[in-house]
């Protein structure tokens, strides 16, 4: 049977077995996740490593221990999340009427993953997909094969074909898996491929979730402190060597902590990564980019600039045969240049002064919506001020990406950088249909208001209009 066939076979069967599943099943499935996990640590440690040189420390806390996380808290809550939620009646009318919201899976579910943080961003909403009782197709992305075949693994020997199942492969197989009439897509990857999602989960009027990207600004005040503002972006830029949907994309500096700010982070970059190019490539903190075409986009972006008049700053140092391109900051930029047109996802990083928060808001709202926004300000009225004046899927103040690590929050994006939430309960309610549901009392207002429209009638309803 080749991979068509099969796929035909399995999602057929997935659709056909589609009976409720219990909180005990739901559970227990969940369970085995864990336990997978916590046995097989060392081989998700390894697969990550060969596949983009990831550093062990956050192999641990970007992709370990979110999805642990995600299994912990759907466990705890999950009993809570299922209970059907009473609601009253809005109006009079209904007063006798019972209603109440249902919470029921979606059905057959498929889930698209991303290459940069793979193990997470595929296990993770399959999580969300197995608290929800849902039947799963999982594609894995291509380009991190070792983990790709380690959830694999994981996935067969944890789970019947007719529960959860895997297909590996390019994009051909993500192409196949489209055409078929999914219940819903959740889908983590770019906006151009977003569409392309989007437009076959249309043809089914599937549901869909969309975790997409953009460029994400980081705003830095007059009021910030530069200390604080450089310990948060060295990290936050520069893991997984900047290969992340809610990377700082670009800052935007106040024309009078500019300089400085530029000066503090190639200090506090080399203090961390090690002073020459060499030392950076060797550091065991430094991921490497995912394959050679991403490496020779990033290099077009970067001589593209230098070109247009940007000014290297820090880094600019880059192996090819290595897949390593250096912590890079660059100044002069301007937006007609390509590096500010599209998203970067690496490790460039360019750096533009403004003079007031008007620009700011100027700058960010003539894009597109970002999937994340920071800013680093002691100012309640200018913190204020971004709130109020732009949209992004999500803010951050003094800090960047730990929002995505707090469950408790929705995550998502806005147009062009996404659609729906997921984690925490969002990711049980992404994966759910919540079903409306009323059974009316013996007596019903409403009821008196069926024709045929006598005067009395005409009366109850007129009241009933007007007052109830």
């Amino acid at each position: 049977m080749n991979a068509t066939q099969n796929i035909e076979a399995i999602f057929q069967d997935q659709m056909e077995n589609n009976a409720p599943v219990p909180l005990a099943k739901r559970l227990d499935y969940l369970t085995r996740i864990e336990e997978w996990i916590d046995l097989n640590r060392k081989s998700i440690h390894e697969s990550l490593y060969k596949d983009l040189h990831k550093p062990e420390s956050e192999t641990e806390l970007a992709e370990i221990w979110y999805v642990l996380s995600e299994i912990r808290l759907a466990k705890k809550n999950l009993r809570k999340w299922m209970r059907s939620k009473r609601m009253g009646a809005s109006t009079l009318a209904l007063l006798t009427a019972k209603s109440w919201i249902h919470y029921e899976p979606r059905g057959v579910v498929l889930i698209i993953a991303p290459w940069n943080f793979p193990f997470n961003l595929t296990v993770g909403p399959l999580v969300s997909a197995i608290a929800a009782g849902n039947r799963v197709i999982v594609k894995p992305s291509e380009m991190t094969p070792h983990v790709s075949n380690l959830i694999h693994q994981m996935i067969n020997e944890l789970f019947k074909p007719n529960r959860v199942a895997i297909f590996e492969g390019d994009h051909v197989i993500a192409k196949h898996l489209l055409t078929y009439p999914f219940h819903h897509i959740f889908f983590v990857g770019s906006p151009s491929i977003g569409k392309i999602v989007m437009e076959a989960a249309a043809k089914h009027l599937a549901s869909i979730t969309l975790e997409l990207g953009g460029k994400t600004p980081t705003i830095i005040d007059e009021t910030a402190s530069i200390k604080m503002a450089v310990n948060k972006l060295a990290w936050g830029k520069c893991i997984n060597l900047g290969q992340s949907c809610i990377s700082p994309d670009y800052i935007l500096v106040h024309e009078d902590k500019k300089k400085e700010f530029m000066k503090e982070l190639s200090k506090k970059i080399n203090e961390i990564y090690g002073n020459s190019f060499n030392e950076k490539k060797n550091s065991k903190d430094l991921a490497r980019i995912v394959n050679q075409r991403h490496w020779d986009r990033l290099d077009s972006l970067l001589m593209s600039a230098i070109d247009q008049g940007a000014n290297t700053i820090h880094g600019g140092g880059k192996d090819r045969n290595e897949l390593f391109i250096e912590p890079t900051i660059l100044d002069s930029i301007t937006f007609e240049m390509d590096i500010m047109k599209e998203e970067i996802f690496g490790p460039l990083l360019p750096v533009l002064g403004f003079s007031n928060l008007e620009e700011c808001v100027k700058i960010i709202n003539q894009g597109n919506k970002p999937l994340a926004l920071y800013m680093f300000s002691e100012s309640k009225s200018n913190i204020r001020t971004i709130i109020n004046n732009t949209s992004s899927g999500g803010m951050v103040i003094n800090e960047v990406k730990t929002h995505f690590l707090n469950l408790n929050l929705p995550f998502g994006g806005v147009n062009t950088s996404g659609m729906g939430r997921c984690h925490g309960h969002e990711g049980f309610l992404a994966f759910s249909n919540e079903r409306a549901m009323q059974q009316n009392g013996s007596l019903s207002l409403v009821g008196l208001t069926f024709p045929p429209y006598d005067k009395w009638k005409k009366k109850v309803i007129n009241i009933i209009a007007r007052y109830l």
